[in-house]
C-alpha cells in the first residue's frame, strides 16, 4: 500500500500583489514624468532667459545701428524661440535697415518674408504694417507703401495710437515728398491737419511739412496756429514770414518778417526777405490803399526800369534791339518795339476815361522782366521786385 500526499491548493500570491506592482509602477512613472517635466521646465525656461539675453543683446546692438551683430543676436534668440513674434519682427527690422549695400535685396527680401508671415496671422497689427511699409519705402513703391502706412494708422498699436498713427501719417508724408509726389503728400497733410493735437511741436512740423509740398496757404495757417499756442514762437514767426512772401501776400510777410527779424537778428534769411518785401510795398503800384497820383509814379518808375533792364539784357546776349523780331530769334527785339509802342501812353494816366492803361502799361513791364529773367538769369533789386510781384500779381494787390 502506497502513500499519497494531498493535494494542498497553492496560495494566490500573485494575484494578491498585482495592485501593489501597479501601484509601484504608476509611481515609478509619475516621479519619472515628474523629473522629465522638470527637465524639460528647467530647459525651456534657460531656453527662454538665453533669448530673453540675446534679445536684449539684440536690441541694443541695433540702436546702435549695428546691425549685423543684432541679426546674429536675433536670429540665435529666435533658436531658443522660434514662434516669438517680437523676435521675428526685430529680425526683420535689423534686416530692413541694414545698410550692407551688397546684401541690401537679399536682406530686404528675407525682412519681407518674415512680415508677411507675420501679417497673415495678425494683419490688424499696426506694428507690422508699419514695418512693411518702410521696406516699401526702401525700395522706393509708392502704391505699397501707401497701403501699409494707411494700415498702420488705422491698425492695433499696443499704446499710445493716436500719437502712434499721426506719426507713421508724418513719415508716409516725407516719403511722398522724397519721392517727388507733393500732390499724394497734399492729401495726406490735409488729413493730418485734421487730426493734429493743440501742440506747438506738432503744428510746427505740419507746417514745415505743408511748406516742403509747396502749399504756402496750408503753412501759413498752421504756423498761425503755432503762435496762436505759443506766441513766442521764434521759428513760427520767420517760418509764417517765408510762406507768406513766398505766395505773394507782402503785407503779411511784412508783419511777421519784421517781428522775426526783432527777436532775431542773427536770422539772415528773414532780413533778406524783409528787405525785399519792404521793397515791393514801396514800388508795387497796385498796392491798395494808394493815391492815383502815387500809382502812376510807380507805373512810370516801373517802365523806366523795365527799359533799363531790356538794355542791359540785350547787351549781356549780343541782341540789337533796333533789328526787327523777325530777323533775330531773341525775343528782346520785339519787346522793345511794344515798350516804345506803349512809352507815349504814359502821357494820358492822368485820364479819367484810361482805366485799363495801368493795367496795359503794367503788362508790358511784366513781359519784359520775365523774358530778360528767362534770357539773362534771375534779376536783382527793381527788377526782382517787379518780376515777383508779375508772377504774384493778384495777392500782392491785396
Amino acid at each position: 500500500m502506497s502513500w499519497k500526499l494531498p493535494k494542498l491548493p497553492l496560495p494566490k500570491l500573485v494575484p494578491r500583489s498585482a495592485p501593489i506592482i501597479l501601484l509601484i509602477l504608476i509611481f515609478s512613472a509619475a516621479v519619472a514624468f515628474a523629473a522629465v517635466s522638470h527637465l524639460v521646465a528647467r530647459f525651456n525656461a534657460n531656453q527662454q532667459a538665453r533669448g530673453h539675453r540675446l534679445y536684449a543683446e539684440g536690441l541694443a546692438d541695433a540702436s546702435a545701428a549695428h546691425y549685423d551683430d543684432a541679426i546674429a543676436a536675433f536670429r540665435a534668440a529666435l533658436t531658443c524661440e522660434p514662434t516669438n513674434s517680437q523676435y521675428q519682427l526685430s529680425l526683420a527690422r535689423a534686416l530692413r535697415d541694414s545698410n550692407d549695400p551688397t546684401q541690401s535685396h537679399t536682406r530686404l527680401d528675407e525682412a519681407e518674408s518674415y512680415l508677411t508671415a507675420l501679417w497673415q496671422r495678425t494683419p490688424q497689427d499696426a506694428a507690422v504694417n508699419l514695418a512693411l511699409a518702410r521696406v516699401a519705402a526702401h525700395r522706393g513703391n509708392i502704391e505699397d507703401a501707401t497701403r501699409y502706412y494707411h494700415n498702420a494708422m488705422y491698425g492695433v498699436w499696443n499704446s499710445a495710437p493716436d500719437v502712434n498713427r499721426n506719426k507713421a501719417r508724418v513719415e508716409l508724408i516725407q516719403f511722398l515728398l522724397k519721392q517727388g509726389a507733393p500732390d499724394k503728400a497734399e492729401s495726406e497733410l490735409i488729413a493730418l491737419a485734421t487730426a493734429l493735437p493743440p501742440d506747438p511741436a506738432a503744428q510746427l512740423q505740419a507746417a514745415q511739412l505743408f511748406g516742403q509740398a509747396h502749399d504756402d496757404a496750408g503753412a501759413l495757417a498752421r504756423y498761425r496756429e503755432v503762435l496762436r499756442l505759443d506766441p513766442e514762437n521764434i521759428q513760427a514767426l520767420a517760418g509764417a514770414g517765408q510762406a507768406a512772401y513766398r505766395s505773394g501776400n507782402y503785407v503779411t510777410a511784412q508783419k511777421y518778417l519784421d517781428e522775426a527779424v526783432k527777436r532775431n537778428p542773427d536770422d539772415e534769411t528773414s532780413h533778406h526777405l524783409l528787405a525785399n518785401t519792404e521793397l515791393i510795398l514801396r514800388i508795387n503800384p497796385f498796392h491798395s490803399h494808394i493815391s492815383d497820383a502815387e500809382r502812376n509814379r510807380r507805373i512810370i518808375a516801373a517802365f523806366e526800369q523795365a527799359e533799363k533792364r531790356l538794355t542791359e539784357c540785350a547787351q549781356q546776349t549780343g541782341v540789337d534791339l533796333k533789328a526787327t523780331p523777325a530777323s533775330t530769334n531773341s525775343p528782346l527785339p520785339a519787346l522793345q518795339v511794344r515798350w516804345s509802342a506803349a512809352a507815349p501812353q504814359l502821357a494820358n494816366l492822368r485820364s479819367p476815361g484810361e482805366t485799363d492803361l495801368p493795367d496795359a502799361l503794367m503788362d508790358v513791364i511784366y513781359q519784359i522782366e520775365q523774358q530778360t529773367a528767362a534770357q539773362c538769369g534771375p534779376p536783382q533789386g527793381l527788377d526782382q521786385a517787379l518780376l515777383l510781384i508779375s508772377q504774384k500779381r493778384e495777392a500782392a494787390s491785396q
